[in-house]
C-alpha cells in the first residue's frame, strides 16, 4: 500500500439478533460506531458457551498512554495475532469459495462463502471467525459440494475496533483433517471495507460504483473469515452484478467475459485476507503490455493507458533483480477520486488513485511501489501488523531500485531525499514507542503502524545492510528470502535470523547483531545509519533562498524545466510565515492556482492556507470536494483548523465533501473538522 497520512480506522458495529432457531445464544443490542485511533482494544470475546468449546475472554491491560503492560494475560501474549478474534491456533482456513450478489439499491453484498478449513487441534469443536457488522442468516456443514446439515452458530459481543467473533459448532475430527462449512450472510450498508458511490460521484456520472479496501482488518466487514495476515488462503468467486456493469477482483480477470451478469474469478495462489478485493462499476480496459492492462471508467481509461505504459518494463526490472513474477498478470484498476490511498497492492489487480494521472508519468513511482509488493508483501507477508515494516520497508527499497533502473539515478536520488525528509518530520512527531520497526501494536489499531517509520526507516535499514554487504550481495539475499518464503507469512525475528545467517556465510563479521537489533527494536535512527542523500536539490535550495532574499526575481527561476519532485521541494521548503503578497507573486508567475498535478497542487494549497492567501480559496474548495486521498486532504484540513476563519471554511467545505469520502477518510477527518472524540 502506498502510504497515506496516519489515521484511524473505521468500523460500524451492530449486534445482530439470532436468526437460526436453536443456535447458541447471542446478545441483541444497539448500533454503535467506533474508530481505531489510539483506542485500547478491550478484547473480551464474550463467546457463548454450549456444546462447542468457547474461547477464553481476553483483555489487554493498558498502562499510561495505552501501552500494554506485563499484566497482559498469557493467553493474549500467546495469540498469533492480537488483531484477530479467530482461534488461529485451532483451525486454519485454506480456501474460500464466494457467491455474491451486488445490490446497489440496498448497498449490500449478499450470498454465501464456503470455507475449507484445516483442523489444527483435534480437540477443538468451535470454529471462531472474524466478522464485523455481517448479518449471518444460516450456516451448514458441506460434503461433496452439498449442504448436508445446519451448523449452530453465534455472534459474540462486539469488541471495540475488532468486530464480533462468529462461532460455529463443528464436530470433532483428526488434526490435519479438512472440512467445509457454508455461511449465508449479507453486509451492512455502513461496512467499513466497502464504499458505495452514486453515479454523480464517478468520472462518467452514469452508473454507480463499488470498491473494497480490506487492509488492514476490513475484510471481516464483507466476508466472515480469519482476518489475519498470518492466514493465507486461495479463493474462487462468482459475482452477480446489475446489467451494464462489470465486476473485477484481485484475482484472474478475463479481458473477454460473457455479458450474462455473472463474473467468475480464481486466485490459485494463497493470499492473506487483507488482499481480498472487489470492485463493480462501468469499467472498461486497455491492454498496455503482454501481461498488463488498465481497468477504469471509459472516461479515464485512455489517459490511464498512456500514463502507466511503463508497467511491463517495471515488471521486467524487478524480475531481473528479485526473481520471476509469480502472479500471472499484473493489471491496474483506476478508481474514482474517493479512493483514500495512493494505491493498494491487491494481487493481479492493484487499486490506484486517479491523482496519479499527471499526464507526464511523473508520479508513477506509486505504481512501482504497488508492483514491488508482488514480491515483498504479497509473496512474503508480514505475519502480524507488528511486522508491517517487512512489507513496506522492503517495498520502498524495491520501488527505488525500479525507479532508478527505469528513470535514472537522479530521479532515484530525488525520491530518496523526499522520503528522508518525510521520515525526519514524522520522527519529530511520533512517540518513541512508534519509532520502532518491530512496533508493539497490542491494544492499538494496526493503522498506528502506518507511518514513515515502516516505509522509510525500513528502507534505510536495508540501505545500511547494503553498505555492509554490497548492493549485489543484498539483492541476492533478498531474492533468496523471497524464494525461501514464497507464499508464506513471516515475522521480524525470522528475517533477523535469516539475515544474520546469510550475511555471516557470505561476509563474516559484516553485520553486528547488536546494531541490527538497534534498527529493529530501538526508536529513532541509529547514529551509524547510512543516509543516501545527494546534492540533487542543492540548486533548487539556492534559487529559493535567492528569491526569498530579493537577490533574484521569479523570472530568473528555471522552473519550466523542473521535475515534479523539484517543484515539491521548492514549495515545501518555503518558510512557514511567508506572507500572502509573496504567494501572489508566485501565483502570478506560475499560475499555481491552476496547476492540475495533484501533488504540486497539495503543496501549493497548504502554503496558501498558512499564508492566508484568499485567491486560493476557490481552488482549495474544488480540491477538497473532488479528491478523497487522505495523504492529500488531511493536512489541508488540519492547517485550516488552526485559525477561526479557516475553521469556518473547513467545516463548510467538509459538509459538502463528506458524503463522497471513503469511510476510512471520514474516520480520519471527523475528529479533525467536527471535533468528534473516539467513543
Amino acid at each position: 500500500m502506498r502510504r497515506a497520512a496516519r489515521a484511524p480506522g473505521f468500523f460500524h458495529t451492530v449486534r445482530m439478533p439470532s436468526l437460526v432457531p436453536g443456535e447458541l445464544p447471542v446478545a441483541g443490542g444497539r448500533e454503535r460506531r467506533g474508530r481505531l485511533r489510539r483506542l485500547p482494544l478491550l478484547i473480551a470475546a464474550g463467546l457463548a458457551t454450549g456444546a462447542a468449546a468457547s474461547v477464553p475472554p481476553r483483555v489487554h491491560a493498558a498502562g499510561p498512554g495505552g501501552d500494554p503492560t506485563g499484566a497482559v494475560p498469557s493467553v493474549v501474549a500467546a495469540r498469533a495475532d492480537p488483531h484477530s478474534l479467530a482461534n488461529l491456533d485451532a483451525f486454519r482456513v485454506r480456501h474460500l469459495d464466494l457467491a455474491l450478489d451486488v445490490d446497489f439499491v440496498r448497498q449490500r453484498l449478499s450470498g454465501t462463502v464456503d470455507l475449507e478449513v484445516e483442523r489444527l487441534d483435534a480437540a477443538a469443536t468451535a470454529l471462531v471467525l472474524d466478522s464485523h457488522d455481517l448479518v449471518v442468516r444460516e450456516a451448514w456443514w458441506v460434503e461433496s459440494g452439498r449442504a448436508v446439515r445446519a451448523v449452530a452458530y453465534s455472534k459474540g459481543a462486539p469488541v471495540p475496533g475488532l468486530g464480533e467473533p462468529l462461532q460455529l459448532a463443528v464436530p470433532p475430527g483428526p488434526a490435519g483433517g479438512r472440512f467445509v462449512v457454508r455461511i449465508s450472510y449479507q453486509t451492512s450498508p455502513g461496512a467499513g471495507g466497502l464504499q458505495w458511490l452514486t453515479p454523480a460521484q464517478t468520472a462518467g456520472r452514469v452508473a454507480p460504483f463499488l470498491f473494497s479496501q480490506s487492509q488492514s482488518i476490513y475484510a471481516r466487514t464483507w466476508i466472515p473469515l480469519q482476518d489475519s495476515p498470518a492466514v493465507r488462503a486461495t479463493f474462487t468467486a462468482r459475482v452477480h452484478v446489475p446489467p451494464g456493469l462489470r465486476a473485477v477482483m484481485g484475482a484472474s480477470n478475463a479481458l473477454a467475459t460473457p455479458a450474462d451478469g455473472w463474473y467468475r474469478f480464481e486466485m490459485p495462489q494463497p493470499i492473506p485476507s487483507y488482499l481480498m478485493a472487489i470492485a463493480v462499476g462501468r469499467i472498461d480496459y486497455r491492454a498496455i503490455g503482454p501481461r498488463t492492462a488498465v481497468f477504469a471508467e471509459p472516461e479515464v481509461v485512455e489517459a490511464a493507458a498512456r500514463e502507466f505504459a511503463d508497467t511491463e518494463r517495471m515488471i521486467e526490472a524487478c524480475e531481473r533483480l528479485y526473481g520471476p513474477y509469480r502472479w500471472g498478470r499484473y493489471d491496474l484498476l483506476i478508481l474514482p477520486p474517493s479512493f483514500p490511498y495512493g494505491g493498494m497492492e491487491n494481487p493481479r489487480l492493484s487499486f490506484v488513485t486517479p491523482t496519479l494521472l499527471a499526464g507526464d508519468r511523473s508520479l508513477v513511482s506509486t505504481i512501482a511501489h504497488e508492483l514491488a509488493h508482488s514480491w515483498s508483501g504479497n509473496l512474503v507477508t508480514n505475519a502480524r501488523w507488528r511486522d508491517f515494516w517487512l512489507n513496506e520497508g522492503f517495498t520502498t527499497f524495491l520501488e527505488r531500485r525500479i525507479v532508478g533502473a527505469l528513470y535514472g539515478a537522479r530521479r532515484e536520488s530525488m525520491e530518496q531525499d523526499l522520503g528522508l525528509q518525510s521520515l525526519r518530520r514524522e520522527l519529530g512527531e511520533l512517540a518513541p514507542r512508534d519509532q520502532l520497526l518491530a512496533i508493539d501494536l497490542r491494544g492499538r489499531s494496526p493503522e498506528e503502524g502506518v507511518t514513515a517509520v515502516a516505509y522509510e526507516k525500513g528502507r534505510m535499514f536495508l540501505d545500511w545492510v547494503e553498505s555492509r554487504l554490497g548492493a549485489a550481495a543484498l539483492d541476492r539475499l533478498l531474492r533468496e528470502w523471497f524464494e525461501a518464503h514464497a507464499f508464506q507469512s513471516a515475522t521480524t525475528e525470522q528475517f533477523r535470523e535469516f539475515l544474520l545467517a546469510r550475511a555471516e556465510a557470505s561476509r563474516p563479521g559484516a553485520l553486528d547483531p547488536a546494531q541490527v537489533d538497534e534498527w529493529l527494536y530501538r526508536p529513532g535512527l541509529p547514529a551509524f545509519a547510512v543516509l543516501k542523500t545527494s546534492d540533487v536539490f542543492a540548486r533548487v535550495d539556492a534559487q529559493r533562498a535567492d528569491w526569498l532574499a530579493g537577490r533574484s526575481g521569479l523570472a530568473q527561476l528555471p522552473a519550466s524545466g523542473w521535475s515534479v519532485q523539484e517543484w515539491l521541494h521548492f514549495l515545501d521548503g518555503m518558510p512557514a510565515g511567508l506572507p500572502g503578497a509573496r504567494l501572489a507573486e508566485l501565483d502570478a508567475q506560475f499560475a499555481l492556482n491552476g496547476v492540475r498535478n495533484a501533488e504540486i497542487a497539495f503543496s501549493w494549497l497548504r502554503l496558501a492556507i498558512r499564508a492566508g492567501y484568499e485567491p486560493a480559496r476557490p481552488r482549495l474548495e474544488e480540491y477538497l470536494t473532488t479528491i478523497g486521498r487522505r495523504k492529500l486532504i488531511r493536512p489541508l484540513y488540519e492547517e485550516l483548523m488552526k485559525s477561526p476563519d479557516g475553521r469556518a471554511f473547513a467545516q463548510a467545505v467538509y459538509a459538502k465533501a463528506r458524503p463522497g469520502y471513503h469511510p476510512i477518510a471520514v474516520a480520519t477527518l471527523d475528529p479533525i473538522v467536527q471535533g468528534k472524540a473516539a467513543p
